[in-house]
């Protein structure tokens, strides 16, 4: 059960008003007895209830987000863009992350139990699903970042991952490739199926194979995409690699490099997100600019939206790639 004001002030013999004003930072409680109670809320892990010692219109002012964690290399800039979308209308974010598994889904309930905002932003983390889903249908507004309508029952942003792919194969054939290979991400994420969708639907009609021994499952990562060549070179000839994020189309340039093999000369890469690193690498990498702080704008604003009377749509808000022709893979 969750601790109470009440038991606070019982423990630290005080009356509940005591423990309000220490809570809210008032000058006129004596220092011994703000040490005593703060001692108290520290041992029995209390939180009080932004509602409860916040806004007499009922409104905490603050939106929760709820993401895996900070790594992802187009995180930050979702988060940007949310805190511009807020901090402009007077809003303040409770940023949540699942490092810790358990322990932190447990730390994110506790602030759900004490209604410390006043609706959601959700970048899915793995396990949540039907916690969130109950969330939801008991009347707590969400807002899906990078769902791309795959959980049809949460309002959402995506992006066109699969028009996106499709863009990367539709330059490389203009640039005389036929050969393609592609390096996936985890057959388990959306954007996976929809990144290999879009090339495949591209390269069918252009009447051109992908051979599946050309065809490698990475993980977003860096050595993920030196793995992957090292795989590739094994197998059939190519002249072009798709890759389904820019931190693999890195490590497909690692690869490539240590195995002789010339870019673009030799073969042609193309990544995905256009993060920081892409406009650095050499070559720099040609990729799919994936919209992310965008992403985050257009979720913030329809969250807040809603909160001010505004009904949440139906269908997912999309916000749409863009290619950036670098020397990896030029024109």
């Amino acid at each position: 059960m969750r601790v109470t004001i009440a038991e606070v002030a019982r423990r630290a013999r005080v009356s509940k008003t005591t423990v309000s004003r220490v809570l809210n930072n008032k000058g006129d409680v004596d220092a011994s007895t703000a040490i005593r109670v703060r001692e108290v809320i520290a041992a029995t892990g209390y939180t009080p209830s932004a509602r409860a010692v916040g806004l007499a219109r009922g409104r905490t002012q603050t939106v929760g987000m709820l993401v895996p964690g900070l790594t992802w290399p187009w995180m930050g800039d979702v988060l940007q863009g949310v805190a511009d979308v807020l901090e402009a209308r007077g809003y303040g974010l409770l940023l949540n992350t699942m490092n810790r598994g358990a322990d932190s889904l447990t730390q994110f309930a506790r602030h759900v139990s004490a209604n410390a905002f006043d609706g959601l932003l959700l970048v899915e983390p793995p396990d949540t699903l039907s916690y969130i889903t109950s969330l939801h249908e008991g009347g707590l507004p969400v807002v899906m970042i990078d769902d791309r309508g795959h959980h049809p029952g949460f309002p959402s942003v995506a992006t066109s991952n699969r028009d996106g792919a499709a863009d990367a194969a539709a330059h490389l054939l203009a640039t005389g490739r036929r050969r393609f290979a592609m390096v996936t991400g985890p057959g388990e994420f959306g954007c996976t199926r929809d990144r290999s969708a879009g090339l495949r639907d591209r390269l069918a009609e252009a009447g051109v194979e992908l051979d599946p021994r050309l065809v490698v499952e990475g993980d977003f990562t860096r050595g993920g995409g030196q793995a992957a060549v090292a795989e590739l070179l094994a197998g059939p000839a190519f002249d072009a690699v798709f890759a389904h994020n820019d931190l693999m189309a890195v490590g497909v340039l690692d690869g490539l490099s240590a195995a002789g093999r010339t870019v673009p000369d030799d073969v042609a890469v193309v990544g995905f997100d256009d993060i920081s690193i892409a406009a650095h690498t050499r070559p720099a990498l040609t990729t799919v600019r994936q919209p992310s702080r965008e992403m985050g704008e257009a979720a913030a604003a329809m969250l807040l939206d809603n909160l001010n009377g505004t009904e949440l749509p139906a269908e997912p808000h999309v916000v749409p790639t863009s290619l950036v022709i670098r020397d990896s893979a030029p024109a």
